[in-house]
């Protein structure tokens, strides 16, 4: 067995998004005449229970008949979530010879792919397009969509390679990794079973358990997990397994590539962008004592003993950025780094997992950001978020408001399934404790109920404009809050019911969290096109990652829906322009973990009116400012050292930020072309000189 800690050296890396399923495998063979040893025979019926944080939200049955498996998959949360059926058949080493999927993506997007191998030949067809392979080897080909069962399908046959290693397709090589054994005792059964890891289909391993017969039990996340009926009892047991793996993972990788030098760290010959000119100084050097710089001095400046010195040669300071809107991971934290982001606002997330999180960034076992939390509230109902707080009356919302304060949280946000009329007393409450007010717009209401309720912020655009185009009885807890936006494009910006939200948010100084980045992704990413987001940086990423920057996030039915969606985010554009204009403060956000899509969203801030050098103020000096961050935001003496290098001009061209060569988080220094490799990720630029 290959301990875990040995696995984190070449295991490889992906910001992880659950809700997508297009992270499974499907195991082909080159010919069924191939010498393989033969595979533990599958059960004819098998049944598992999806859950989400603790609830139980769907379910995964296999019927197997003969040589042909059938899977049915589906979950829903939040009003959302994946489902498929799926046909394969397998052949007499257990290779997946045809298949086919039916379905739909977690925001609806329809699936309906087909693969086949005849005569050492591969074909499929899914959503980036079609795709032919000649086989000369056994591979496996990494699908853009599937139920997670086929994650075990592969599993099955690698557990009979002699390495655990098998070529992938398109690209790379797929192997599994043994984690540990372990004993259960459940109200069903006392099993033997033991934890897996399967690397190189995408950028974060998948951890999964088998019983003692070599049989799929359970597939696990830090907040998701699908297990064998009758042991929904030691589900969350099971998650908090890959909790543990995938802390130790970050924690050896802070340990490999994390750079804490002794003595003065001088950083040489950079430009420091100035929040307050918004220009670059002449050629200086910064010099940095523990988490704080101590000194901007000359850019030939003597160099004191004992300091460590990287070469800026001529390049950028930029202060760290903010995330206005994330959710916190192990992952995410350390890819937030890396991209610049030094600070983040978490706008929802399970308090002990954010809270042992916090610990482990600001003792330094972990890399992250700082990280400034606001405590999610949430009302029961079908399609309720499981996330945060969950509640079924007012008083127990004002319960979840004690709660956060003596946690010390930031500020509360309000999500879909919250009844509006409790919003006025929950304001009263978390004002009077000092507590900051956001949120979206819960089902039945609008925008200016909310804004008249106390919200200080409204987050994302589309719950403010959703108010403008929805009857009353229509329900936003439901994929009707995405696909509503269809009707955004027949919008009259001059109509009154506009002009009385956005004179609401200017008396009421109300400022908005647009998630401008995700709302382009939503509509104007198509099934087989290179997303705009993400083109600056996609071929540095691995091959299958690039495949799934290619499927669209909703679904796209015909010419008349793709205009319908296209004019929805010309209009957002234009609304958010008419915030800016009067004089509606823009935070920006992802809502998509961050790092590099929050170089997106900045970038995206132009459509708006804004110049590189007033976007990078934004992200950084009026981000921390409106969080009272007294020590942020600047490259000061005496202000805490979070900045990060890049060769280029971002005043002159924002896309500067997308490539960076040294990060510092309060003074301990991250050089990204170190760390990439790690993950299948071509560095973006040479590290600096250091001395």
């Amino acid at each position: 067995m290959i301990s875990a800690n040995s696995f984190l050296s070449f295991s490889i890396k992906k910001t992880f998004q659950i809700l997508s399923t297009a992270t499974f495998c499907l195991l082909l063979s080159c010919s069924s005449q191939n010498e393989q040893p033969e595979v533990n025979p599958l059960p004819s019926e098998e049944a598992y229970t999806v859950f989400r944080n603790g609830h139980k939200v769907g379910f995964l049955n296999i019927t197997r008949s003969g040589d042909t498996l059938i899977s049915d998959y589906d979950y829903k949360s939040n009003g959302r979530g994946p489902g498929s059926k799926d046909t394969i058949v397998l052949n007499a080493e257990g290779f997946p010879v045809k298949w086919d999927i039916a379905g739909n993506t977690t925001f609806g997007n329809q699936v309906e792919e087909h693969f086949s191998l005849a005569n050492n030949t591969a074909s499929w067809k899914d959503a980036t397009g079609k795709g032919e392979a000649i086989i000369s080897e056994p591979s496996f080909y990494i699908v853009q969509s599937g139920s997670p069962y086929f994650l075990f399908l592969a599993a099955r046959v690698l557990l009979n390679t002699e390495d655990r290693k098998v070529a992938a397709l398109p690209s790379g090589q797929l192997e599994l990794i043994e984690m540990e054994s372990m004993q259960i005792q459940s109200d069903s059964a006392s099993l033997k079973l033991t934890s897996y890891a399967l690397i190189g289909h995408q950028m974060d391993p998948d951890y999964f358990i088998l019983d003692e017969n070599d049989q799929f039990f359970a597939y696990i996340s830090p907040k998701f997990c699908i297990i064998r009926e009758g042991y929904g009892d030691q589900e969350k047991e099971m998650r908090l397994l890959s909790e543990k793996y995938a802390a130790e993972r970050f924690e050896q990788l802070q340990a490999d590539f994390a750079h804490n030098y002794e003595g003065n760290i001088r950083i040489k010959n950079v430009r420091i962008f100035d929040p307050i000119s918004l220009t670059l100084t002449e050629p200086s050097s910064v010099v940095v004592s523990g988490d704080k710089i101590i000194g901007i001095e000359a850019a030939d400046a003597a160099v004191q003993e004992n300091e460590t010195v990287i070469e800026g040669n001529g390049g950028t300071l930029v202060p760290g950025l903010y995330d206005m809107h994330g959710h916190m991971g192990d992952e995410r934290a350390l890819s937030n780094v890396l991209a610049g982001v030094t600070s983040v606002r978490d706008m929802g997330n399970d308090h002990e997992v954010l809270s042992e999180l916090i610990q482990k960034i600001e003792s330094g076992v972990l890399a992250g950001p700082r990280i400034t939390r606001l405590g999610m509230i949430e009302g029961k109902s079908p399609t309720n978020n499981n996330n945060g707080i969950l509640v079924e009356n007012e008083q127990q919302a004002l319960d979840a408001v004690d709660f956060y304060h003596q946690q010390g949280y930031h500020g509360i946000k309000i999500y879909n399934s919250m009844k509006g009329e409790w919003i006025p007393a929950i304001s009263k409450k978390a004002k009077e404790l000092g507590l900051f007010m956001c949120g979206h717009v819960p089902a039945f209401s609008n925008a200016n109920a909310m804004i008249k309720g106390g919200y200080d912020e409204m987050t994302h655009i589309n719950q403010i404009m959703l108010g403008w185009v929805l009857e009353p009885d229509e329900d936003t807890r439901t994929l009707l809050r995405f696909t509503a936006m269809k009707r955004f494009g027949d919008l009259d910006l001059t109509s009154d019911k506009v002009v009385e939200t956005l004179d609401l948010m200017v008396k009421n100084k109300v400022g908005v969290d647009p998630t401008l980045a995700i709302h382009e992704y939503g509509l104007l990413g198509r099934n087989g096109t290179t997303r705009a987001g993400v083109v600056d940086y996609a071929e540095n990423m691995p091959v299958n990652t690039q495949r799934n920057y290619k499927v669209a996030l909703f679904n796209i039915s015909d010419e008349e829906e793709d205009k319908a969606y296209r004019l929805a985010y010309d209009k957002i554009i234009e609304t958010l322009r008419e915030m800016k204009k009067s004089g509606i403060f823009i935070v920006p956000g992802t809502d998509l973990g961050g790092g590099f899509n929050q170089h997106r969203e900045l970038e995206l801030y132009q459509q708006l009116g804004y110049t590189p050098a007033e976007i990078l103020k934004l992200g950084s000096y009026d981000m921390a400012n409106y969080l009272g961050h007294e020590n942020l935001g600047e490259i000061k003496t005496g202000k805490l050292a979070d900045f990060f290098l890049v060769p280029g001009n971002p005043v002159e061209n924002i896309k500067a930020i997308k490539t960076i060569s040294m990060v510092s988080r309060g003074g301990t220094i991250y050089y990204p072309s170190e760390v990439y490799p790690s993950f299948g990720i071509q560095p973006f630029c040479e590290k600096p000189v250091v001395n």
